[in-house]
């Protein structure tokens, strides 16, 4: 067994009276992608910049690669790759410029060409970085964060204010370089985003880290399944036995017996000749398990 990528243990950081970082435990096995989820000021990215290198923990230990990240030390930060949530790159440098720029701090970067192509920026080399559209300066903080070839990626936030076409292709591009090997930690709040990328996720809420798992081992905390179709108001002489629920349009059942469900629903709707709008069946959400955690965080 490799030894993880990332091991933290009681983590604390606070800024005066607030206390951002309240405890955080962690492990980040080598080869995954890691999704840390939690609405703003949960503490992800003070987290992030704790394990980058870039602020002191208060209290707590971590170790990223073996590494003290608070000691600053060039062969930890050899190892890394850094995406923040913005940067500023010289806009008057062309793209493979840029890149290899960046290339020349570590002692065995990627050769530019196959960072670009990873990033899907081949067509773009030549372009200067203030002609690139949100999406490709986006990709271009990606192509440099793996210019050094690293062992471990941090993303925050990769893909805030990307359209749905840009959010995929990103996604896309993420799936390719965990087929590299290279470790992913990325933070985000866009639950979609954590349950179609990650291998493991971690929520945290108020500074601590609340649930931790895979997807499937987060969604196994509910036992239901939601059964739902389109009305405006629940139906007349719907049998109280099923529960339902009126919620934004739908009308809902949750059941742990969803055929047995299922079959006297729709034996009611048949013999009433109604129809049961886009009738749908589906197991709960990462979201569902979210919002069930922050109603009792906040409980």
């Amino acid at each position: 067994m490799s030894a993880p990528a990332v091991e933290v243990s009681g983590l604390r950081k606070s800024y005066g009276a607030i206390e951002a970082v309240a405890g955080v435990d962690l492990e980040v096995p080598q080869g995954v992608v890691f999704a840390l989820i939690g609405p703003n000021g949960a503490g992800k990215t003070t987290t992030l910049e704790i394990l980058e290198g870039h602020r002191k923990a208060d209290a707590g230990q971590a170790r990223v690669l073996g590494h003290d990240p608070g000691r600053n030390e060039t062969a930890f930060k050899e190892r890394i790759g850094i995406v923040l949530q913005s940067t500023s790159i010289p806009s008057y440098l062309r793209v493979e410029e840029a890149v290899a720029m960046f290339a020349g701090y570590y002692p065995d970067p990627r050769p530019v060409g196959e960072v670009l192509e990873l990033v899907g920026l081949q067509e773009e080399r030549r372009r200067l970085v203030r002609r690139l559209s949100g999406g490709q300066l986006r990709r271009l903080d990606v192509a440099i964060g793996l210019a050094g070839r690293p062992e471990l990626l941090f993303l925050d936030e990769p893909t805030t204010g990307f359209d749905p076409a840009a959010r995929r292709g990103a996604w896309s591009m993420i799936q390719g370089l965990r087929e590299l090997g290279t470790t992913i930690l990325l933070t985000t709040h866009y639950l979609d985003e954590a349950e179609y990328l990650a291998d493991r996720t971690a929520i945290i809420l108020g500074g601590r880290i609340v649930a931790e798992g895979t997807p499937d081992e987060l969604r196994s905390r509910y036992t239901d399944t939601a059964i739902s179709w389109r009305c405006a108001e629940l139906p007349a002489g719907l049998p109280p036995s099923l529960g339902a629920t009126l919620n934004n349009g739908r009308a809902v059942i949750q059941s742990p017996r969803p055929t047995q469900v299922l079959h006297e629903l729709t034996a009611w709707a048949t013999g009433q000749a109604i129809e049961l709008d886009d009738l749908r069946v589906s197991p709960h959400s990462l979201e569902d398990v979210y919002l069930q955690l922050s109603e009792e965080s906040a409980g």
